[in-house]
């Protein structure tokens, strides 16, 4: 999904930042001095752009808060022709992980680790397993993955638990694994729900039985995503499911019509909570199928800095790597009953009980 978060990323470029400045942060006073700097590269949205810069931020903060001997800093990348430039420096700081986000960082981080094979690298929702980094493979760098099957199941059960038209609805940008990956679990939680009800609930946009479904092609096309999530409205669906990246927009403006013209449909969010990412969409916003950044990127720095260097992170359900948001504005809406088949779901998806698809992003 490393190609759906740069996207959404390059439509709100208007805001920009000077790149290159670097912020450092350190333990608070009366701790041990740092003896382990951790590096981050943004890409020009930077840490602010409520959006996969800023999750990674927010766990590189949060290791800091875990181990007072971490050092932290970033640099903020004005156009992709400073990843280059921004990876080097920190290299001449000598970072002990120097973190990057996404596939179009993907590059520079390759070039970079091949020719400092000391130095250790992360870059988040990315890998060679997905086709983004191009190998052979480099030993120096941490991938960053999610399964996002196994939350989209989740997404799934919940949004045929609560259709009231039995009819719900998913598409994606482009035809990508990271993509369908989320629209297998979507379809294969909305089964469950059925085999477990003894209902009717068909999902619109999507067969994982097939691998066939609705795509608009690419990840920012706000139209195209508005009309398609109109056409599945028009065909009953009551909650949407798209994964096509800043397109998604389109889908929040249809959503808002039908609210407008007395229709109750709600949207599950990908990749980060949306009422986070987009709060003016907040009130049309079931949940979010969401990525750990934070977490993850926590948990390579924690362990790096430990010693340990792993070369693939998996987000999964057990490790709060992947995860449904909270309900926000439609807590109200999701009753105890369903909220407890969830939770029983969930940890038989832990378990290994339930096993969502059978496609992994390693």
């Amino acid at each position: 999904m490393s190609r759906i978060a740069s996207a959404a990323v390059v439509l709100g470029l208007v805001t920009v930042l000077a790149g290159g400045a670097s912020t450092p942060a350190r333990s608070s006073p009366g701790t041990p001095a740092a003896t382990f700097k951790a590096c981050l590269v943004t890409d020009p949205g930077g840490i602010n752009d409520k959006s996969f810069n800023e999750l990674a931020w927010r766990g590189m903060q949060e290791a800091v808060r875990a181990d007072g001997h971490i050092e932290i800093s970033y640099l903020q990348s004005m156009s992709t022709g400073d990843y280059t430039t921004n990876i080097d420096a920190f290299i001449a700081q000598k970072c002990g992980i120097i973190v990057t986000v996404g596939f179009l960082m993907a590059d520079a981080t390759e070039s970079a680790a091949k020719a400092h094979p000391k130095r250790k690298f992360a870059i988040v929702d990315c890998s060679y397993s997905e086709e983004c980094l191009a190998g052979p493979k480099v030993k120096n760098i941490d991938q960053l993955v999610y399964n996002t099957v196994q939350d989209g199941f989740l997404g799934g059960y919940l949004a045929a638990g609560l259709s009231k038209t039995h009819r719900v609805a998913t598409f994606g940008g482009e035809n990508f694994g990271t993509v369908t990956i989320y629209m297998d679990g979507f379809w294969d939680g909305v089964q469950y729900y059925n085999a477990q009800h003894h209902a009717h609930v068909k999902v619109l946009g999507w067969s994982e039985k097939t691998q066939r479904g609705s795509f608009i092609e690419n990840f920012t096309n706000l139209i195209a995503a508005q009309k398609l999530t109109a056409r599945f409205i028009r065909e009953g669906a009551d909650v949407i499911f798209p994964i096509a990246g800043g397109a998604d927009q389109g889908t929040s403006k249809a959503v808002r019509n039908a609210d407008a013209a007395g229709r109750n449909v709600a949207i599950e969010w990908p990749d980060t909570d949306g009422c986070f990412s987009f709060p003016k969409y907040c009130k049309y916003l079931l949940t979010s199928v969401t990525k750990g950044i934070a977490e993850s990127v926590k948990t390579v720095m924690l362990a790096d800095a430990r010693g340990t260097f792993k070369r693939i992170y998996t987000g999964t359900l057990a490790n709060d790597g992947v995860a449904l948001s909270p309900y926000h504005d439609f807590a109200a809406r999701v009753p105890a009953r369903l909220r407890a088949e969830l939770a029983r779901v969930k940890a038989k998806i832990i378990s290994g009980q339930i096993v969502p698809a059978t496609r992994s992003p390693v």
